[in-house]
């Protein structure tokens, strides 16, 4: 296993200093799933969610997440984001989040992805909490990255 860079020699928690990087165009992408029941799933494709469509709030609300996900993560450095993009589509079993983060930067981008993806699982969530109780939120993951010092793909399994 590679070092963790977040510690020192000394084992101290730190912020990396990529003050010596190459600024770079990075790209990530994450995704989450929140898994719903047949009878919310049926609500919500018929607008009939008491709170409003969660699929837009979600979008936004990820997007805004991304944009502060230095001051919810604490070693995470700030970076400027020049693209942001969430989108929340029904799938079989609920509904499927994909979150992309893009900046030029000296640091990637993972970070603000996940938060984004996360955040609009956590939102659709709460919009529909009032009409299902045990809505599970999972397999929030990272699907690829690109720029910096190395690239990553996530094999393949559908959505």
């Amino acid at each position: 296993m590679s070092e963790l860079s977040h510690f020192d020699e000394a084992g101290k928690v730190r912020m990396v200093d990529v003050s010596g990087k190459q600024e770079s165009v990075r790209r990530a992408v994450a995704s989450a799933r929140v898994l719903l029941s047949a009878d919310t799933l049926t609500k919500l494709r018929s607008n009939a969610n008491p709170k409003g469509d969660p699929l837009e709030i979600a979008r936004i609300a990820g997007i805004m997440a991304a944009k502060r996900t230095s001051e919810l993560i604490p070693l995470c450095h700030q970076i400027n984001l020049t693209k942001v993009n969430v989108t929340a589509e029904f799938s079989e079993t609920g509904i499927y989040i994909e979150a992309e983060a893009v900046t030029s930067a000296q640091t990637g981008v993972e970070m603000e992805a996940l938060t984004a993806a996360s955040v609009a699982a956590l939102t659709i969530y709460d919009m529909c909490k009032a009409v299902q109780k045990d809505i599970v939120i999972t397999d929030v993951l990272l699907e690829s990255k690109t720029g910096g010092k190395s690239d990553y793909q996530r094999p393949s399994d559908g959505k």
